[in-house]
């Protein structure tokens, strides 16, 4: 089992954190021969016990067929690349004092061609997004405080996986103490690109380093489904 720390709940629903995904020329992965199917992707997808004993199904979650935002703010999701069979597994983890989510979309195409121009096209999106964006408090359903979010995306390989990983910080302003980390992981293998966000909102923090384990953890969670994928 994949343990991530418990987050406490929190009045947060607001405040959920953006996600963000992307790829470019250079992290083209090699066709290495395998097909990979619908049903190898659905089955290696975490569900809410692979990763911890407080973690569940949300009972509302983003429409099906859509990707995560890639520039955060106030972008809209990344439009799907291609004509992919897609697969999704939402998660989360509610606390009083924060929120973790993971959101899992497998993109399963018809070659290998496919799958890297797919990547290619999310990388492309991922390298327009601005550095730092700062945004002012909102009000009505969607209500959040002013905020400032940065940005960097970097290459990220993990056994015979090749893309990269966009992880964002956002800060509050100082009446609202709180911060959000992200990390949207696109990597693609064979005829697969798999698509996968982290991230975790928490109360009472106002420094960039609130959580020392974020990097670490959205390692494991992406770690651990590829290596399911792998293993099939």
């Amino acid at each position: 089992m994949v343990v991530i720390g418990r987050v406490l709940r929190a009045v947060v629903a607001a405040c959920a954190v953006a996600a963000f995904a992307g790829c470019s020329s250079d992290d083209t992965p090699e066709p290495d021969g395998t097909t990979i199917s619908v049903d190898t992707v659905r089955n290696a997808l975490l569900k809410a016990a692979d990763v911890g004993p407080t973690w569940k199904t949300p009972a509302e979650s983003a429409a099906p067929g859509r990707l995560v935002s890639i520039c955060g703010a106030d972008t809209a999701p990344a439009a799907v690349p291609g004509n992919p069979q897609l697969v999704s597994a939402p998660l989360s983890d509610e606390g009083t004092e924060g929120v973790q989510s993971l959101t899992q979309i497998g993109l399963v195409y018809e070659d290998t061609v496919s799958a890297a121009t797919a990547l290619a096209a999310l990388r492309t999106v991922a390298d327009a997004c601005p550095p730092s964006v700062s945004q002012p408090a909102k009000t009505g359903d969607r209500e959040e405080p002013a905020y400032t979010e940065t940005a960097r995306t970097a290459p990220l390989e993990e056994g015979g996986w090749i893309g990269f990983v966009t992880t964002r910080n956002k800060q509050y302003d100082k009446e609202h103490a709180a911060t959000a980390d992200v990390a949207v992981a696109a990597v693609a293998r064979g005829n697969v690109v798999l698509v996968d966000q982290y991230a975790i909102y928490r109360l009472g923090k106002s420094d960039a380093s609130a959580n020392p384990q974020f990097s670490a953890d959205w390692q494991k969670l992406v770690g651990t489904t590829l290596n399911r994928i792998g293993g099939q």
